[in-house]
C-alpha cells in the first residue's frame, strides 16, 4: 500500500534531492490524498540516468523511509556545456579500500579502515556504542577519518548516516556525507551493493559520496 505524505514532507524530499551531487532541481507531484504520482528531476549528465533513479530511491529509501516506483521518476538532463567551464579537471585522487575491522569490547566497538590513496596507505578509526546502526556508523566515520588523514585538514567530511535497506531483491549500503569546506557545505550520498560483507559495502558507499570529489579538492 503506497504511503501517503504531507504538503511538508514533499518540500523536504524535493530538499533532500536537491543535495544530492548530480541533481540541479527536484519536483515532486503529488495527488490530493499526498500520494506521490511523479518525481521530476533535472540534473547534470555526469551520470547516467539509470544511476541517477537508483540514488533517487535510495535516498528517499534512506531518510524518509518511503518505497519509490522507479517508473514515477523522470530525469531531465542537461547539456555537457551547462557544466562550469572552469572547474578543474579531477585528479588522479581515489580512494580504495585495503582493510576494514570491527572489534567489539563489552558495550563500545571499534571500527578500523585502511585505505589506499596514491599509493600510500592511510588509517581511520572510530570508537563508540557497540549496537548495530552504531556499529555502522563507526565504519562510516572510520572511513572518513582516513580521508581526512590524507587531506591533512584542508577540508573536512561529516558523515550524517548510513544504512543498509533493502530495494527490491537487493540489499544496498547507503551513505550521506556533508562535504566542509571554507566556501560552505554540500550534501552528498553514495550507494554500493551488498555482495558479502556489510563493513565493506558501508565503506564503499561512504567512498561512493566522496570519491567522485577527491580529484577536484586535492588539484593545485
Amino acid at each position: 500500500m503506497e504511503q501517503s505524505i504531507s504538503s511538508a514532507l514533499v518540500l523536504e524530499i524535493e530538499q533532500a534531492l536537491s543535495c544530492v551531487a548530480e541533481i540541479r532541481a527536484a519536483r515532486i507531484v503529488s495527488s490530493d490524498e499526498g500520494l506521490i504520482q511523479e518525481i521530476h528531476v533535472l540534473a547534470d549528465p555526469s551520470k547516467s540516468p539509470k544511476q541517477l533513479v537508483r540514488d533517487i530511491e535510495s535516498t528517499i529509501m534512506a531518510q524518509f523511509g518511503i518505497a519509490i516506483d522507479h517508473k514515477k521518476i523522470s530525469i531531465a538532463q542537461l547539456g555537457r556545456e551547462s557544466m562550469p567551464k572552469d572547474e578543474p579537471a579531477p585528479g588522479p585522487a581515489r580512494a580504495r579500500i585495503h582493510s576494514v575491522h570491527t572489534d567489539v569490547m563489552g558495550v563500545r566497538a571499534v571500527a578500523t579502515v585502511l585505505l589506499e590513496l596514491e599509493g600510500e596507505v592511510y588509517t581511520g578509526t572510530s570508537e563508540g556504542p557497540a549496537s548495530t546502526t552504531g556499529r555502522d556508523r563507526l565504519v562510516g566515520q572510520a572511513t572518513l577519518n582516513a580521508v581526512d588523514a590524507y587531506a591533512s585538514g584542508s577540508f573536512g567530511f561529516a558523515l550524517e548516516d548510513v544504512a543498509i535497506i533493502t530495494l527490491g531483491r537487493e540489499r544496498v549500503a547507503v551513505s550521506c556525507v556533508i562535504l566542509v569546506t571554507p566556501l560552505g557545505e554540500q550534501a552528498l550520498a553514495g550507494t554500493a551493493l551488498v555482495r558479502q560483507s556489510e563493513n565493506d559495502s558501508l565503506v564503499r558507499a561512504t567512498l561512493d559520496a566522496i570519491n567522485r570529489r577527491l580529484g577536484f579538492l586535492t588539484t593545485a
